[in-house]
């Protein structure tokens, strides 16, 4: 084999390799900070977002944004302007990089703790969070959300909101809750 040709793959294998180190220490990054990553499907986004239907120039955000894929959708498809929060630096950077490509203008990615994220003017939230954080954000959400704020909780229901919860996509692994206040 030509020497050239070796190193050429070699480096290759090398870069490749830092590739998946660098993705695997975001992810525990994430799952330590109690909001592990985990995509949601571009269909199932397309189901939960078209029960809601939001209106063009909302305020819609996600909390733990992860690669910014619901945003970019619900930016996109509804015309809002989105703010997604996320912990993970490198999933910040990659939610930027594939908005920007998408030439998208009224969407923001800030790397930040979702605690000192102010959500007074916010429409819509979604969150597909761990329960206990769920649970941590509630004092929040009620000193914060303004009356008919929409959030859509994928994955996991609201513990003690049943009385602000009006309706419910089943689905076989992740259902998704939606609640107004």
């Amino acid at each position: 084999m030509n020497i050239f040709i070796y190193f050429s793959l070699l480096i290759l294998e090398v870069l490749i390799l830092f590739a998946i180190c660098v993705y695997g220490i975001g992810l525990l990054f994430s799952a330590l900070k109690e909001a592990p990553y985990v995509p949601t499907s571009r269909k199932k986004l397309q189901e939960i977002l078209d029960v809601i239907k939001p209106k063009n120039n909302c305020l819609f955000f996600e909390l733990g944004s992860g690669d910014g894929r619901l945003l970019r959708y619900v930016v996109t498809k509804y015309g809002v302007r989105g703010v997604g929060i996320e912990v993970n630096p490198l999933l910040v950077w990659l939610s930027r990089t594939l908005a920007k490509r998408s030439k998208l203008k009224n969407i923001t990615f800030l790397r930040q703790n979702i605690f000192s994220t102010d959500l007074s003017e916010a429409n819509y939230i979604y969150i597909f969070l761990m329960p206990e954080l769920i649970v941590k954000l509630l004092p929040k959400f009620k000193d914060e959300l303004k009356k008919g704020t929409v959030i859509i909780s994928h994955g996991f229901k609201i513990v003690s909101w049943e009385k602000k919860l009006w309706k419910t996509l089943p689905a076989s692994t992740f259902s998704t809750y939606y609640y107004k206040i």
